[in-house]
C-alpha cells in the first residue's frame, strides 16, 4: 500500500471541490495527467473509487464525500496556520472581473490597504476564479455567476445594470457593433430582454476588456451594451448617450464567494465584511 501523503489529499480535495480534473490541475499548477495519476494512487491506497468519470468533469462517490468531510477541515486549518506563520504576514487573495475590480472594488478597499492590509488580486473569468477559490489559491472571489462548489459560501452583494450606448449621433442599427466576445453574450442578453429578439448584426470590433469596448464606443466605432458603472462619467459628460430607456433594464447579480476555511481568518473576514457592507450600500452599479 502506498503512503497516504498530504499532496494526495490536497489534490483529491481540489478535484472534489472543483468537480473537474482539468480545473484542479489549473488551480494546483500541475499537469492534468499528474492530477489523474495522484487521484488513481489515492484510490488504490484506499482501495475504493472516489470519483465517477463523466462526459464533463467528475462526480464524487459516497466514499469521496466521507473523505472530504474528514480531511477538508484539517487541510484548511493547516493552510491557515501556514499563511499566518509566513514572515511577511498574511495577504488576502481576491479574484474578480478586471473591470469591476478596477473601477469599483479597489477604491472601496483603499482604507483597508492604508490600514495595513496586504492584498493580492487575480483577474479573470468567474469559472476560472471559482475553481481557484475552491482549490485554495484564492480567498475571496467576486463572481457574476452563482457559485455551486463544495466548500464555497457565496452571498449576493450587488446588481450590474446594462445600458445600450453610443457616441452622440450614432443610432442602434445598422451601426457597427463593438462587443466583448464573438458570440455577443452581453449584447444577446440585452437584445432578448429589451427587444424580445436576437441581435441581427455581427460584431465589427471584438475586444475582451469592457474598458476597451467603452473606449471604442466613445471614439465612435459603433454601439455596444456596457455595465452602467463604466458609463456614468461619460454619460454625465455627454461623450456617450443611451439608445434605449427600458422600464426594467437588464441586470446581472454579483456574488462574493469565500472558502469555508478561509472565512475564519481575521484578514479575510475583515475584507469580506467590508465589501459586503460597501457593495450592498450602493447595491446597483
Amino acid at each position: 500500500m502506498s503512503p497516504l501523503s498530504l499532496d494526495l489529499l490536497r489534490t483529491f480535495l481540489a478535484v472534489y471541490r472543483t468537480g473537474s480534473i482539468t480545473a484542479a490541475a489549473q488551480t494546483l499548477g500541475l499537469s492534468q495527467p499528474a492530477v489523474t495519476a495522484q487521484v488513481k494512487t489515492l484510490e488504490a491506497t484506499l482501495d475504493r473509487p472516489l470519483f465517477d468519470r463523466l462526459a464533463r468533469g467528475v462526480a464524487p462517490t459516497p466514499a469521496a464525500d466521507e473523505l472530504a468531510r474528514r480531511v477538508a477541515p484539517g487541510l484548511d486549518a493547516l493552510d491557515e496556520v501556514v499563511a499566518a506563520e509566513l514572515p511577511s504576514g498574511e495577504a488576502v487573495h481576491l479574484g474578480g472581473p478586471a473591470e469591476f475590480l478596477s473601477e469599483v472594488v479597489m477604491p472601496m478597499l483603499a482604507p483597508l490597504v492604508r490600514d495595513g492590509l496586504r492584498l493580492r488580486v487575480t483577474l479573470g473569468l468567474s469559472d476560472d476564479l471559482l475553481a481557484g477559490l475552491a482549490a485554495g489559491r484564492l480567498d475571496l472571489v467576486l463572481s457574476t455567476i452563482r457559485p455551486r462548489l463544495r466548500g464555497v459560501q457565496a452571498d449576493p452583494v450587488y446588481d450590474e445594470e446594462f445600458l445600450l450606448v453610443a457616441a452622440p449621433g450614432v443610432g442602434p442599427e445598422p451601426q457597427p457593433l463593438v462587443a466583448y466576445a464573438e458570440d455577443l453574450p452581453i449584447v444577446r442578453r440585452y437584445w432578448r430582454s429589451v427587444f424580445g429578439r436576437r441581435p441581427s448584426m455581427a460584431a465589427q470590433v471584438v475586444m475582451p476588456d469592457l474598458r476597451g469596448v467603452l473606449s471604442a464606443v466613445r471614439a465612435g466605432m459603433g454601439v455596444s451594451v456596457l455595465p452602467a458603472y463604466l458609463c456614468r462619467r461619460d454619460l454625465a459628460a455627454g461623450t456617450l448617450v443611451t439608445l434605449a430607456e427600458p422600464e426594467e433594464p437588464p441586470i446581472n447579480t454579483g456574488y462574493l464567494a469565500v472558502r469555508s476555511g478561509a472565512r475564519t481568518r481575521p484578514a479575510v473576514a475583515r475584507v469580506r465584511d467590508h465589501l459586503v457592507r460597501e457593495l450592498r450600500a450602493v447595491q446597483s452599479f
